[in-house]
């Protein structure tokens, strides 16, 4: 079966590293789904409007192919020290390079210069990462706050203290600020990059301090 690209979502992420490891870690960080040729009908997201959070169905993009499978894989929740089955985890390094992400759905755009657009926050992905399907979440379905939770529950509240300079913090645009600390306080080693500039920092124990902000290129 070959699946479809319908869209292609444009982030502040020009490269994996820094992505936040789950949708929603970084909810003020937005990105902006742009539908492919054959899929640009208004008729097919109006009337997402009624819903709140959308599921995105996506691929791993820059994996590469004729990847062997491996039945555990290192989470970086985990230092990248211990190896777990790669079906209890959520690593991209999976016999098939499929994602899963739910996002809040912050605007509908039926009538733009680019066709149908949709506006979501807290998304985990790469810029122009491809889009094979999107979906409703319907909480009355897909809620289950008493479910166990794994390795990933222990970790959930993992973050660093950033010292983020207030001379380079104003080199960042202003709507990006607050979405750049807390990526960074995810860890996001090696790197974060934005659109605009290059952020450098370095990490000791779970203090992480920012050293220079400078343009891409």
């Amino acid at each position: 079966m070959e699946l479809k690209v319908i869209a292609r979502i444009r982030t502040d992420f020009g490269e994996k590293f820094g992505i936040p490891r789950q949708s929603g870690l970084v909810p003020e960080l937005t990105g902006r789904i742009v539908f492919e040729p054959a899929f640009k009908d208004p008729a097919a997201v109006k009337d997402l409007v009624q819903y709140d959070r959308i599921w995105l169905i996506w691929g791993f993009s820059e994996l590469g192919e004729d990847r062997p499978f491996s039945p555990t894989v290192r989470p970086p929740r985990l230092g990248g020290n211990k190896r777990v089955s790669v079906f209890a985890t959520r690593s991209p390094f999976r016999p098939n390079p499929i994602g899963l992400s739910c996002v809040s759905l912050l605007k509908v755009e039926t009538d733009t210069a680019e066709g149908p657009v949709l506006t979501v926050g807290g998304a985990d992905l790469m810029d122009g990462t491809p889009i094979y399907d999107i979906k409703p979440y319907l909480p009355h379905f897909e809620a289950f706050p008493e479910a166990r939770g794994g390795f990933s529950k222990e970790h959930q509240g993992d973050v660093l203290r950033v010292d983020f300079p207030e001379h380079l913090l104003a080199l960042v645009p202003e709507d990006k600020r607050v979405s750049l600390k807390e990526v960074l306080a995810l860890d996001p080693r090696p790197a974060y990059q934005h659109e605009a500039v290059n952020i450098r920092f370095q990490v000791t124990e779970e203090h992480l301090v920012v050293t220079d902000v400078s343009e891409n290129g």
